[in-house]
């Protein structure tokens, strides 16, 4: 016979991993880093290069190369990184659309100053075009930058949208 508490806690444990799964953010890949200024103390600044899978579209990579901040303010995670990204999202698998998609989505955000910064990229379906639009753009808290990258991946196939 099953204790019925017992049966209660695995269920909660259950839940509880299933939203930790869901809740947990999208995390990037770095691929690569070049130095573009040297620092006597504390890392080189540099531009990095990441990889972000879309969580909701299997067989779709978006490539990422920003600026990152070195010195010591960068290595303590001070630094407020400059706004330049550039983005190319690619087909690397076959895609599957897990969901359907919002027609406008965050896909990923990550922070680039311990205060205020962060980096977004954007998903837009053009469902006329049979294609996603990805965009990557820095915001900060008080005075966001109009510097931002596109680009799209066509899908050739009708989108679900929600």
């Amino acid at each position: 016979m099953h204790n019925p508490t017992s049966f209660l806690a695995r269920g909660l444990l259950s839940s509880l991993v299933l939203v930790a799964a869901v809740a947990s953010p999208v995390r990037a890949e770095t691929l690569g880093e070049v130095s573009t200024a040297f620092k006597l103390i504390g890392p080189n600044h540099k531009i990095v290069i990441e990889a972000y899978d879309d969580p909701l579209v299997d067989g779709v990579t978006c490539f990422v190369s920003r600026a990152k901040t070195g010195g010591i303010t960068g290595a303590v995670g001070l630094a407020t990184d400059k706004s330049d990204a550039s983005i190319a999202c690619r087909q690397v698998g076959d895609i599957h659309i897990k969901q359907p998609l919002p027609q406008q989505d965050e896909v990923f955000s990550e922070r680039l100053s311990i205060l205020f910064k962060r980096l977004r990229i954007v998903r837009v379906v053009d469902a006329k075009r049979q294609s996603l639009v990805y965009m990557t753009y820095s915001e900060k808290l008080l005075d966001g930058s109009p510097k931002n990258s596109i680009t799209a991946v066509p899908v050739g196939k009708p989108i679900p949208v929600k």
